[in-house]
């Protein structure tokens, strides 16, 4: 391991001023794109799930952005490809501006020698994304999908607010369980009601003065349960002084959702070896997506390169443009494709990998063109 530091640190101590001039810039603008690209996820996206856990589901803040917080790193994982096409394209293209792309072929320094360094960092960043999504995503994820069981299954009402209400609903939409709070003071719940119609044919209702959320469910003092049938039908009344219900939330298609990102390559292997693993193909899927995500960095570069050579007629600077628009194609055909998996149309590892092929083609024809035409 020391050995393969001191060759690391003694490649990058004899770069040629070339590479270091183009990964300086590089690097720079990869660090800005990340940080772009992240805060445009985080602003669309995941405030929006923060939000939505404070104000439908009663979640402390604390604890909703606690969730949101150990989802950065997956974040991290799918920023990183647009983190480096941004670099690429931007750093090229500005040289291209300048006109330094064309007094370095003028100086016989080929295409192909001037975006070397920009693909060995992309081969770079592909196994630090790599790395990232086997062995810090799997843990974050794994803490966020707890910490989120333990909040839903307390349903923490928030402090101090009035004719709270909160519902759950069945797979079509239909009514699961309805809560009333009409006001919640120092963790306390007063004139709760609850309506339960998950049991198909009965409907049980519940009112009580008070209650409290606790590890061991909803706590609730003086009241009654009735009873009846889905017709209005009464069929049974109970008193009591104190009872505790639980009343956990059904996060079943959620902790299937997150399965995959609780599990790294190998793990996952061992799951789908067993006879009875349900949605095999979606797992399937999510398998090959691990090795398939970190490798779109470097085809994204590979078609980036060419686009971000500009012609000498076009003075402006192209590049933002260009790879919002390829970032837009890459995520499209990624999202048709896995679509088309998961109904069954296409081959688990087609699936994962049709992207990365229709623009590894693409990027191949428009490289090959470029190396051979002068700017």
């Amino acid at each position: 391991m020391k050995k393969f530091i001191k060759d690391v640190i003694y490649k990058l101590r004899n770069l040629k001023l070339l590479d270091k001039y183009l990964l300086k810039q590089v690097i720079e603008m990869f660090i800005m794109g990340v940080l772009v690209f992240t805060s445009i996820i985080f602003a669309s996206d995941t405030f929006i799930t923060l939000i939505k856990q404070i104000s439908m589901y009663g979640i402390p803040f604390k604890i909703a952005f606690l969730i949101i917080i150990l989802h950065l790193p997956a974040v991290f994982v799918m920023t990183i490809p647009m983190g480096v096409l941004l670099a690429t394209v931007m750093t090229l293209n500005g040289l291209s501006l300048s006109s330094e792309i064309t007094v370095m072929r003028a100086c016989g320094i080929g295409l192909n020698r001037i975006a070397k360094p920009i693909f060995i960092f992309s081969i770079v960043m592909a196994c630090l994304s790599f790395v990232l999504n086997e062995t810090v995503v799997p843990v974050m994820t794994k803490q966020s999908t707890d910490l989120a069981l333990y909040a839903f299954s307390k349903k923490n009402i928030p402090e101090g607010k009035h004719n709270f209400t909160f519902k759950e609903v069945k797979e079509g939409g239909l009514l699961k369980r309805l809560f009333y709070v009409a006001d919640c003071k120092d963790g306390i719940l007063h004139n709760v009601t609850v309506m339960d119609a998950s049991k198909d044919g009965t409907i049980q209702i519940l009112q009580a003065r008070e209650g409290e959320t606790t590890e061991e469910g909803w706590r609730f003092l003086k009241g009654a349960i009735y009873t009846v049938t889905d017709r209005g039908k009464a069929l049974d009344t109970t008193l009591f002084e104190d009872t505790t219900v639980k009343f956990g939330m059904d996060l079943s298609d959620e902790m299937n959702r997150n399965l995959a990102n609780e599990h790294n390559f190998i793990q996952l292997c061992k799951i789908l070896a067993k006879p009875d693993t349900p949605d095999k193909q979606d797992l399937t899927i999510s398998l090959f997506d691990k090795i398939a995500l970190p490798l779109t960095t470097v085809v994204l570069v590979l078609i980036g390169v060419p686009l971000a050579i500009t012609p000498p007629r076009v003075r402006y600077n192209r590049g933002f443009l260009f790879s919002i628009l390829i970032i837009f194609a890459y995520y499209l055909i990624r999202a048709l494709s896995i679509s088309f998996g998961e109904a069954g149309s296409l081959a688990p590892v087609l699936a994962a990998f049709m992207p990365n092929i229709i623009l590894t083609v693409i990027g191949v024809g428009l490289y090959y063109r470029k190396v051979y035409t002068i700017c």
